[in-house]
């Protein structure tokens, strides 16, 4: 589980370690954020399966500091370099560790040839299941984006851009042609939604299918490529794009953390209609994880109606960054609370996690709420789908 930036002399320095046919022993060193073990915990349970079966891997372990809660430790070992660098390099490997991204600060890796060991013949090539709060694993989960009840992965990255280039970006992430949205015969692109609030830059993207696919696919299509130069002068952490390992790496901390995603227990024919809107919430620091959970109860109990007002809605997190997509049901456009995700029932609990907005229990707190974290729609695209790319 290897979430770090490296640089092609250290790529080739492991290499160079492992070409003797070495075991590798990798050390993934986290820092966490205060709050987040329960999270971090559940993202390691939902990755740590999914890595114990991939070709070259032999076993992991994940250690907590008895010095400090925050600071942990994965360690894997490898039948080779080889077989690691090709997992760590691959696009399975990103989507695997975006459970990680909303609840670690901070990471270091170190990688080793393993010269000399004992007990060499241990039988467990499994991750033990004792670390942290519970000895037993719950139902593992996927840690790619996972299908919604219609069968569409939603996902969301975002970044921030240059102040006062925002105009600039806004033309540039509108004005280019859509990619093919047939990738092969089981995956397909569905939506791309983009959205500004300030410098900030949120893409809400819909696949069916395989998202390594979908997402290698894209990189492949010439308008986009063309897209993602001209948007590069204006990005606060630009990329080479000609080093496939530094965009990859971009792209990793441009993803957002799934929260919550939800469609409705009954979709109606006039979902095709929903208006998409998205919120970029004012939270204080620390609290974008508390505040998730929130407008996730309230998102669930709404989506329970069949005639409630939500088609889908998608919430996002990382570190203090806290993303909600709302697909708002014709008819609707006046309601604050569906449209913010917060009721009566969570107000008081909502107003305390976020930045200048203490009242949320009357509609002029709403408003305010609404003023504050609304995104400038940039562009919504639906992919034109035949029936053989659907089916």
């Amino acid at each position: 589980m290897d979430t770090t930036v490296r640089s092609q002399v250290d790529r080739d320095d492991v290499a160079r370690a492992g070409a003797d046919g070495a075991k590798l022993r990798v050390l993934l060193m986290l820092e966490i954020h205060e709050g987040s073990q329960d999270r971090f915990l559940d993202a390691y349970e939902s990755i740590r399966d999914q890595v114990a079966r991939v070709p070259g891997h032999l076993r992991d372990q994940l250690c907590q500091s008895i010095e400090d809660p925050t600071q942990w430790l994965i360690t894997s070992e490898w039948a080779g370099a080889d077989e690691f660098l090709a997992w760590v390099d691959s696009p399975e490997h990103q989507m695997m560790v975006r459970p990680l991204h909303g609840c670690v600060r901070g990471t270091r890796s170190l990688r080793y040839a393993v010269a000399r060991e004992t007990d060499k013949n241990h039988p467990d090539a499994h991750p033990t299941r004792t670390a942290g709060r519970r000895a037993a694993a719950p139902e593992a989960r996927p840690a790619a984006p996972r299908p919604a009840a219609d069968g569409v992965i939603r996902c969301a990255l975002s970044f921030p851009v240059m102040p006062g280039s925002e105009d600039e970006v806004a033309h540039i992430l509108s004005a280019y042609d859509p990619p093919d949205p047939r990738v092969d015969d089981t995956t397909s692109l569905r939506r791309t939604s983009v959205f500004m609030r300030g410098p900030v830059v949120v893409r809400a993207i819909e696949i069916t299918g395989d998202m390594g696919a979908a997402m290698a696919h894209v990189a492949r299509q010439p308008q986009v490529r063309r897209v993602e130069e001209a948007l590069n002068p204006h990005l606060v952490e630009p990329r080479n794009l000609d080093d496939p390992q530094a965009a990859r790496e971009f792209f990793m901390r441009a993803a957002l953390a799934e929260a919550f995603q939800r469609t409705s227990v009954r979709p109606r024919p006039d979902d095709e209609r929903a208006t998409r809107h998205a919120y970029l919430y004012p939270v204080r620091h620390g609290s974008a994880e508390a505040a998730a959970r929130l407008l996730a109860e309230h998102d669930e109990a709404v989506l329970a109606d069949p005639d409630g007002p939500l088609a889908a809605t998608s919430v996002y997190v990382r570190q203090d960054l806290l993303v909600r997509v709302v697909d708002l049901r014709p008819g609707h456009d006046d309601d604050l609370a569906a449209r913010l995700g917060v009721d009566p029932r969570t107000a008081a609990r909502m107003a305390e996690l976020l930045d200048g907005h203490d009242d949320l229990a009357d509609t002029s707190g709403l408003r305010r709420l609404h003023e504050a974290s609304a995104m400038a729609s940039v562009t919504d695209r639906r992919a034109a789908l035949t029936p053989e790319v659907t089916a």
